[in-house]
């Protein structure tokens, strides 16, 4: 498994690293779905530290975590604590997809952008209707089934997941998580 232990603007010592290193390899040892990289990065925010990681299971799933305390140690700690969390809490229906699932989860290449904020009032208009690009970036798109794409959505913590519908040919989804808790999916194939 690759790591990749980082800090923004503080220093990462070695025991730290290692620490990262056993701690992650402890966890995910529990749980099916074979690790192939993590990813952590150590920022400071006033008096404490904060701790973000990102491990990546072969079965196409990601599962992050983010921490925060006063010491480096105890911000890692609690990351860590929520990962395994969440694979507990996941671990019979990670079982289950690992066991139907032959290949691995194949991932198509897309572009992602960011725009501008419009930052007008509600009385002026834009000059134009073109929204300003302010980044592009590289993304992959998973194939996977609506159950697999739900449980990828919340372990990753995240409101919105686009994917490729394993049973339908090209077929584009997205879950997303509803204000009243519950989770939506846009098929737009089924559309009368």
């Amino acid at each position: 498994m690759r790591y990749q232990i980082s800090g923004k603007q503080i220093d990462i010592g070695e025991a730290l690293q290692s620490h990262c290193k056993s701690e992650i390899d402890e966890v995910i040892s529990k749980y099916p779905g074979r690790p192939t990289d993590a990813l952590v990065v150590f920022s400071k925010d006033a008096h404490e530290y904060a701790c973000e990681a990102v491990v990546h299971l072969s079965t196409g799933l990601s599962v992050s975590a983010k921490g925060k305390a006063v010491e480096i140690y105890g911000a890692f700690d609690a990351a860590n604590a929520k990962m395994e969390k969440q694979l507990r809490r996941y671990k019979r229906r990670l079982k289950n997809h690992h066991q139907d699932r032959a290949q691995p989860v194949e991932l198509s290449g897309a572009s992602s952008y960011i725009l501008a904020a419009s930052g007008e009032d509600e009385d002026n208009e834009p000059d134009t209707l073109t929204p300003m690009i302010v980044a592009e970036m590289e993304t992959s798109v998973p194939s996977l089934t609506v159950g697999e794409a739900v449980m990828q959505m919340e372990l990753a913590g995240v409101p919105v997941l686009v994917f490729r519908n394993e049973k339908q040919a090209n077929g584009v989804n997205v879950v997303y998580r509803r204000e009243d808790g519950n989770i939506g999916w846009i098929d737009p194939n089924t559309a009368p």
